[in-house]
């Protein structure tokens, strides 16, 4: 942020305000916005791409001249009042860093500073008209409510042609055959939506780099080369409409629109003389490759993934996290655009970026970021090879943490709506035993049972039904936490009626000489975020809460998470049966509030951006090792085990550590999220602690 000049706020700055403000006229009230006259001598306008009518890149024109707005100091109320200038009743959200493109000419407001009830923008406090010491690359934008103020005139609103403007593009494949073809479409005429309907491209002229924008426009990481001379003779044979030639892109453009195009005029009798429609063939990544029935590539990985995409309920999109040393961690927002998503997107088999998310848009991560104000050119092959800062945690926070929207292919297995229906009416079950990992296209996908169907009943208990959401909560454990508060306790016995009577210790506990005697536990504490978009609740309502008298409590879920003992080989040697004591918010994020308290019979659940801490001396927060042998053991602890509750990621549910226990003392190390390392650091895995490692007494 650039700091405010200090004219507008002295005595001699707030008489220029004045003086301003009544050569331009007063303004009028907000019931008749076509009277005001603040803003008489300003024309505004949305420009930019990709967008929608009601969003864009603001731009004003003011003594002819038209020019941008910084984002410095830019906030929601700006955004309100510039939408109003607009003809829409309200802003819903903002952009910085040039989301729509650079724009051209004068920068005229800079460090806008609105209140969001002024009627003009001309109320609003500013370096002044023209004085700005920002780039294009700063430039702001609006997204505002597709609805109109009634009676607003639009004398001062200028719509851009949108016969300069390319929305949507498609590839029409070859008609060969009546067959089906499959989806996705990866290769055929390239047609561009203008307002009179589709058109196609000329191809005089045409590129490989114009091949791999429209290619990443349609979900496909890149292009490759076509049999032109095919279509060249299909073409003759068929009536073709031209709207667009002259394509020239560089190749790192996240949409067509931003390349150099040339528009044929409605008067252009001959169109593309000599010339053919353009032609694209795209590459699809393995995942769709499988999904339209072409043979799935099976080529050895290049190496370890270092970008991954967490926390959105879509492929594609979610927050962007990048592995370094070992250790996964978020990048910060700062200069975030469009290349540099775009990159990430084509770097995990995606299209280029729909979206360059900012804010924590797809939620909160925890632990490093790992970097900050990545330059992307758009051509580098992964994030890593783009310039950045290496950054340290007091330069960033993760509510600014980085995310993406990749263009996706079109699979016509997309869910369009959510359906609701008696189970009771259903007359045959066609599926059952279906193990979803949640990355997959379709169900097909998913694991199933085979022509035989388990389900030979219909009914309520015996169909499956979803409720659909944009958002669900992800929850993580804090891995490390276990690790440092890891220790070995021998509990006398009649300190532990409450916990048996909970179902907390191992079954052998039942024949001990009670009350004479202890049970050896390993206790630690489990700190569990929700990174996720959606507050964290119990599937079961308040009316089935089940009330603990001995620990004073309502259990909201049978099982809340599972703590295990195992060998090498996945052998479970003794386990932990954690309840959930209460879910509720032990702390937050300095700028998000506790909703969830159980106190009082109190609302259970993870609010975003909250955790919910056991202690590690609380009952029941341990594993009964007493009968457990000296050997070389994996601790594992998993969340939400049984699935009961949505999350948008069920991948980092599970944490594993090593752990060597000679009888006496235990050792535990390498504590990590479940899908924190590769196969090869897994191998690594069950090596085990020398005299060195972390020792627990």
């Amino acid at each position: 942020m650039r700091p405010v000049s200090v004219w507008q706020w002295s005595p001699q700055g707030l008489l220029l305000c004045l003086l301003c403000n009544l050569c331009l006229g007063s303004p009028s009230p907000s019931t008749a916005p076509e009277m005001r006259a603040g803003s008489q001598d300003l024309r505004f306008r949305l420009a930019g791409f990709p967008r929608k009518p009601f969003e864009g890149r603001v731009e004003i024109q003011r003594a002819g001249e038209w020019g941008t707005i910084c984002d410095d100091d830019f906030t929601l109320q700006a955004a309100h009042v510039l939408c109003r200038e607009l003809g829409f009743t309200e802003a819903t959200g903002w952009t910085h860093s040039a989301k729509y493109g650079p724009g051209t000419g004068r920068i005229w407001l800079d460090n806008l500073n609105c209140r969001g009830t002024e009627q003009s923008v001309t109320e609003c406090a500013s370096r002044g008209w023209g004085n700005s010491d920002c780039t294009h690359d700063e430039d702001a934008g609006v997204i505002c409510k597709d609805e109109r103020l009634p009676g607003f005139s639009d004398s001062n609103v200028i719509e851009v042609d949108h016969h300069l403007q390319v929305e949507e593009v498609r590839l029409r494949p070859a008609v060969v055959g009546r067959g089906r073809r499959p989806l996705p479409v990866t290769e055929g005429l390239v047609e561009v939506r203008l307002p009179e309907g589709w058109s196609q491209v000329c191809d005089k002229g045409w590129s490989a780099h114009n091949s791999h924008v429209v290619c990443g426009m349609l979900g496909f990481p890149s292009e490759k080369r076509v049999n032109v001379a095919f279509y060249r003779l299909l073409a003759q044979r068929q009536q073709h409409s031209f709207g667009l030639h002259g394509v020239a892109c560089v190749g790192t453009e996240a949409h067509l629109s931003l390349c150099s195009l040339e528009f044929y005029r409605a008067n252009d009798t001959t169109r593309c003389p000599g010339g053919a429609p353009a032609v694209v063939s795209c590459v699809p990544s393995p995942l769709y490759a499988a999904s339209s029935g072409q043979k799935k590539q099976q080529s050895k990985p290049q190496g370890e993934a270092r970008v991954r995409l967490k926390g959105g309920a879509h492929p594609g999109e979610g927050r962007v996290e990048v592995l370094k040393a070992g250790t996964w961690g978020t990048v910060c927002d700062r200069k975030w655009d469009l290349q540099a998503a775009s990159v990430v997107c084509r770097e995990l088999g995606f299209g280029s970026a729909r979206e360059a998310l900012t804010g924590a848009r797809m939620g909160q991560g925890m632990g490093a970021i790992h970097l900050s104000e990545v330059r992307c050119s758009g051509q580098e092959p992964s994030l890593w090879k783009c310039p950045h800062k290496n950054i340290t945690a007091e330069d960033c926070s993760h509510s600014q943490d980085a995310g993406v929207r990749c263009n996706l292919p079109y699979t016509g297995v997309e869910t369009k709506e959510t359906w609701y229906w008696d189970s009771g009416n259903v007359t045959e079950v066609v599926m059952s035993g279906v193990r979803c990992t949640g990355t997959e296209l379709s169900l097909d996908q998913c694991a199933h049972h085979g022509t035989h169907v388990a389900c030979k009943r219909t009914g309520t208990r015996f169909t499956a039904g979803v409720i659909c959401s944009e958002t669900a909560s992800d929850l993580l454990l804090h891995s490390a936490l276990v690790q440092e508060t890891a220790y070995i306790e021998d509990r006398p016995l009649h300190m532990l009626y409450c916990a048996a009577e909970e179902n907390c210790l191992a079954s052998s506990a039942r024949s001990a000489n009670w009350p004479y005697g202890h049970r050896r536990l390993l206790r630690f504490s489990s700190q569990i975020h929700n990174l996720g978009r959606a507050d964290f609740r119990p599937k079961a309502g308040r009316h089935s809460w089940v009330w603990h008298e001995c620990h004073g409590h309502y259990h909201s879920m049978d099982i809340f998470t599972h703590y295990d003992i195992l060998t090498p080989n996945g052998t479970k040697v003794a386990e932990g049966h954690k309840a959930s004591f209460c879910l509720e918010d032990t702390e937050c994020q300095e700028d998000v509030s506790k909703r969830y308290e159980c106190a009082n019979f109190g609302e259970q659940g993870i609010t975003v951006g909250c955790w919910d801490l056991y202690r590690h001396d609380i009952d029941c927060q341990w594993i009964d090792i007493t009968d457990v042998k000296p050997g070389n053991y994996i601790l594992q602890v998993v969340i939400n085990p049984n699935f009961e509750v949505a999350e948008s990621d069920f991948t980092n549910n599970a944490m594993k550590c090593n752990c060597k226990y000679d009888g006496h003392r235990i050792w535990v190390h390498n504590c990590h999220i479940g899908d924190a390392f590769s196969e090869e650091a897994n191998r690594k895995f069950e090596r085990y602690p020398g005299q060195t490692s972390n020792q627990i007494i």
